[in-house]
């Protein structure tokens, strides 16, 4: 198999508390894995940590992408490398229209790749046809970016952002929370779409719902730090079961 990511004994701490006490998983092209765990098991530590957040200091440990150190690669780096996260919280980016952000979003990874800019006409083919497929209305590129949105709005937005930057590997932290059922499947639709055979996903989730409209090829148990189970679909039928006090 052909490895994207590849973690080994991953600790990190933010301040004097450590939270991430040895993490080991690989995630190959073409898989989507599942992170699941209790409130406080340190699954949005795990995502700070791959996308490069600066308050969370790794002690130990490795993360290779693609074959290079991702901890070497400053958070920019790593979005014009493929990565794409999307947030449990989506922020406000006030002034900022949705169009505006995602062209600059868009040049810039051309750029670091070392492409030529997009032209307007196929930037504006491209924005109407992936506003489309997730179901927004096109006055939404007017609007400034989240600002006035929903909850579900925002996560919509999230999946037109991932869908228009063609990510190689997708972070989803917890997008799924407080969503309704629609929106749930707009989301899902979405990670499924952007599946291939070069690409990869990790969803971190708590939630069993939306696991049913992506079906991740491995499930984690991820508790008190560590990655204390990992199988199949068989995983999550026992969380809907027992919970995550018995692993």
């Amino acid at each position: 198999m052909d490895k994207l990511l590849e973690i080994k004994n991953l600790h990190a701490r933010i301040g004097d508390k450590e939270i991430l006490k040895g993490i080991d998983l690989t995630l190959n092209r073409g898989e989507i894995h599942a992170v699941m765990g209790p409130n406080g098991a340190g699954k949005s530590t795990l995502n700070a940590v791959l996308t490069g957040r600066p308050d969370y200091e790794v002690t130990e440990g490795t993360i290779l992408y693609d074959g290079k150190d991702l901890l070497a690669m400053s958070p920019e780096e790593r979005s014009w490398a493929g990565l794409f996260l999307s947030f449990q919280y989506p922020v406000e980016i006030p002034g900022v229209t949705i169009t505006a952000f995602m062209k600059a979003a868009i040049q810039a990874r051309r750029k670091a790749a070392g492409l030529p800019e997009m032209k307007t006409p196929e930037f504006l083919k491209l924005l109407k046809e992936k506003m489309a497929f997730v179901q927004m209305k096109p006055e939404f590129a007017k609007r400034e970016v989240n600002v006035g949105f929903s909850g579900g709005e925002k996560k919509r937005n999230e999946i037109f952002q991932m869908a228009m930057l063609d990510p190689t590997l997708s972070i989803l932290d917890e997008t799924d929370s407080g969503l309704d059922v629609d929106a749930l499947k707009i989301v899902a639709d979405g990670v499924n779409a952007l599946r291939s055979p070069e690409k990869a996903a990790i969803i971190i989730t708590h939630y069993q719902k939306l696991l049913e409209y992506v079906q991740p090829d491995v499930v984690h148990v991820l508790k008190d730090g560590r990655i204390v189970c990992t199988g199949g679909r068989e995983v999550i039928d026992a969380i809907e079961k027992a919970g995550f006090d018995q692993f």
